[in-house]
């Protein structure tokens, strides 16, 4: 099934669940979701982008946990599929570099992965678009030396990233 792109006339006008389900494949955090509806109506992308940034700076550490949650692992493709297929097609672009990486950097992401949850409590997050198996594995272990209280708006902030991006391709698929 091909995907429409929405204009921003059709955003301000979708009755709210529908607006729930296209803002929550953009970000998982449910306070970020119920706030864009609530900004609604926008005068044009831009004013969408900037509210979804503002908003997105304005939730709590356990809001961002919660869109955190609402993404596979690096390169956990099959987990996608099973737990967020509405998301499934815009997730499988944005981690297309790891689907060339090498089985020992593969290893290293899944190692990692798992070392950095248990020191953090969250997946590792990184806004993986344009980025390769190898530069994604540097990411993640560059940001492990983080101290906590660094690393939860390091990864905020690698979210928002994601969210930009999202409704980007919200509005124009070939975003």
């Amino acid at each position: 099934m091909e995907e429409m792109a929405l204009s921003i006339d059709q955003i301000n006008t979708m009755d709210d669940d529908t607006a729930h389900f296209e803002f929550t494949r953009c970000c998982g955090s449910s306070s970020w979701v119920s706030r864009m509806i609530q900004r609604r109506p926008f005068s044009n992308s831009e004013s969408m982008f900037t509210a979804a940034d503002e908003v997105w700076r304005g939730l709590s550490s356990a809001d961002w946990k919660e869109a955190f949650s609402h993404h596979p692992r690096i390169g956990d493709i099959k987990a996608f599929r099973e737990k967020l297929a509405a998301t499934w097609a815009w997730a499988d672009g944005e981690q297309a570099g790891t689907r060339s990486g090498s089985e020992q950097t593969l290893e290293a992401l899944a190692v990692g992965n798992a070392e950095y949850e248990k020191k953090f409590g969250y997946i590792f997050i990184v806004c993986a678009t344009g980025k390769n198996a190898d530069e994604i594995l540097s990411l993640l272990i560059l940001r492990s030396n983080n101290e906590p209280a660094v690393e939860i708006h390091v990864a905020a902030e690698e979210q928002r990233k994601i969210t930009q991006l999202r409704l980007q391709k919200l509005l124009d698929l070939s975003a």
